[in-house]
């Protein structure tokens, strides 16, 4: 039981953290090391279901719980004037989990293997910002067609939930459907967000297997791609307008967004 008790209470922390944007899960996980044993559980359910669902259903209780009530907060404040302040502070989040990533693929110096890796990930990142603003957004429409988009829109995020360096609020403002999806977690519309949770069930379970093969044989490339993506997705970030009057508080909020996931990534 206290085994299962400190996987919730990991859960609850990496819940509430991926609510913002920038504050990647996979990476919170990697310094609470629980990441390893995520990766491992989501891709062998069917081999061990009965420990394998056991461990994800306590992690997944902490995780909505962390995410419901952090949510709630957020949400106020993208309704105010700290709205382009906090989005300064998670343009600082994405950018302090760059050093993390670095590390992790282990290079020294960017050559030209290096750089076609990172130019993937960005020009990636650019074609998921073409997709048209809010069509996955959860509970606008019922019909069938806008049910099939919500599904995929789940299955992009699930990306995101996996992969360290990569925040799923990060994903999820990238396809205009950031402020929509929090405030269904806040009110907790089930309904709207039930397409998106099976979408993202489903690719969590493909990428984590993917993933796991892919850090194994190709560690440096996968991490260098997941780089390009994150560089490519910081203009998503920027406020579409600013007030003068705020440029001080917005260079501190960014200042605290980098400096607060550098030291918690490179722990």
């Amino acid at each position: 039981m206290e085994k299962n008790g400190k996987t919730f209470i990991k859960g609850l922390v990496i819940g509430a953290t991926m609510t913002v944007p920038g504050v990647s899960g996979g990476s919170m996980a990697m310094v609470l090391g629980i990441y390893d044993r995520l990766l491992k559980h989501v891709s062998e359910i069917t081999k061990y279901p009965k420990e394998s669902l056991t461990f994800l259903l306590w992690f997944a209780a902490g995780a909505g719980s962390g995410a419901f009530l952090f949510s709630r907060g957020i949400s106020w404040l993208l309704t105010t004037r700290a709205e382009g302040i906090l989005c300064f502070f998670f343009l600082g989040a994405v950018s302090g989990g760059i050093p993390m990533i670095l590390k992790s693929a282990s290079v020294s110096r960017i050559r030209g293997r290096e750089l076609i890796c990172i130019l993937t990930g960005i020009l990636t990142a650019l074609l998921i910002a073409l997709i048209p603003q809010g069509m996955f957004a959860p509970g606008t429409e019922n019909t069938p067609m806008h049910l099939l988009f919500q599904l995929a829109g789940g299955f992009i995020i699930a990306v995101a939930l996996v992969l360290p360096g990569i925040s799923a609020s990060q994903m999820l403002y990238m396809l205009g459907i950031y402020e929509s999806t929090l405030k269904a977690i806040s009110s907790l519309d089930i309904l709207a967000l039930l397409p998106l949770a099976v979408g993202g069930i489903m690719g969590t379970y493909l990428t984590a297997r993917i993933l796991e093969q892919l850090i194994k044989k190709h560690r440096e490339a996968t991490f260098l791609m997941i780089l390009g993506f994150m560089l490519a997705s910081l203009p998503e970030l920027l406020p579409g307008h600013l007030a003068q009057e705020n440029l001080l508080f917005c260079v501190m909020a960014l200042a605290a967004g980098f400096i607060g996931v550098y030291f918690v990534t490179l722990k």
